[in-house]
């Protein structure tokens, strides 16, 4: 059964320079390049301009398009058509470590600040992205009750489903289900961790909650795979004999990958939302200070008044 990738029947046995070797998807080269190029632009826009961008934010991104080339554009995309460890790794970085480094790079924070404004009454693309931002439509999509669903059913709905099979069977299909993980990784964490403006932003406890409510499932998913005795994915029931792998070892290995990966994120996650809450904290005490001074200290005027107005009431 030849996935419609040429020559990706007798692929030798994975090894990890194997698996790094260039073997580029075009559609996801361009992408990354524009995903890029776009960021890249948006920078050097803002420092001509003698604004600062921060550099943290810049490597947060690049690092973040670059997970996703290196899933996308070596060979481990061909090992993934036909081995579930190999796939299974792609999914758990396309969904969970690419979208969290892509967010703290806040390319739509950059893109708003970028874009030039459009003149009176006509809409540019900064126009177009501010009313997308506060549509219905993207307060829907980023909200808890959409994503931990979105997020649990990308796993149990997929890989346990005909659907699976039937999206591995072309390569368009391939790129679309690649396509939909990291979408669902980034209005998932979006609310949780971006740094971009959102329709839905909830406070920081909150935010842990909605981190920690999809992830229990996600490692009931691995352990799953784990524990199952017979392979349950119909594209990898049959590993070519060149593989030289076991399909049920090679399920149980993509069952401990997702296992062990539902960890990755949270950590991330939470020290992030930890250095996020320690700044806003600050920020915060900061405003008090600065009121404080501009007030000259009137709530300690007004309760000083307060007590000469009580002592001349006894006296």
């Amino acid at each position: 059964m030849d996935h419609g990738h040429g020559m990706v029947m007798d692929l030798p046995p994975f090894t990890l320079g194997r698996g790094l070797q260039w073997s580029a998807d075009p559609f996801f080269l361009v992408g990354c390049l524009l995903g890029l190029g776009l960021y890249a632009w948006g920078v050097v826009r803002l420092v001509r301009r003698g604004d600062a961008w921060p550099v943290g934010r810049t490597v947060s991104y690049v690092i973040g398009v670059l997970t996703v080339a290196l899933m996308m554009c070596t060979k481990l995309n061909d090992y993934g058509m036909v081995m579930f460890s190999v796939h299974m790794v792609q999914h758990m970085v396309i969904s969970m470590l690419s979208p969290i480094l892509i967010l703290l790079g806040a390319p739509v924070t950059l893109a708003l600040r970028a874009l030039p404004t459009a003149g009176r009454g006509r809409k540019g693309p900064r126009e177009l992205l501010l009313a997308l931002l506060h549509s219905r439509y993207m307060r829907i999509i980023t909200h808890p009750v959409f994503t931990i669903p979105l997020f649990i059913a990308s796993l149990y709905g997929l890989y346990f489903t005909p659907l699976f099979d039937l999206l591995m069977g072309s390569k368009a299909g391939h790129v679309a289900m690649m396509v939909h993980f990291l979408a669902v990784g980034v209005v998932f964490f979006w609310p949780i961790i971006g740094v971009d403006p959102g329709p839905h932003r909830p406070g920081y406890l909150m935010r842990m909650l909605e981190l920690f409510a999809g992830m229990p499932f996600h490692a009931f998913f691995g352990i799953a795979l784990m524990m199952a005795s017979t392979p349950m994915v119909e594209t990898f029931k049959h590993p070519s004999a060149s593989l030289g792998i076991d399909a049920l070892a090679d399920q149980n290995a993509a069952g401990g990958i997702a296992w062990a990966f539902s960890e990755v994120p949270s950590v991330l996650v939470l020290i992030a939302l930890l250095f996020q809450w320690y700044g806003s904290e600050k920020r915060q005490a900061k405003r008090t200070d600065r009121a404080a001074d501009r007030d000259g200290d009137k709530e300690l005027e007004a309760y000083n008044a307060y007590l000469a107005a009580l002592r001349a009431r006894e006296g």
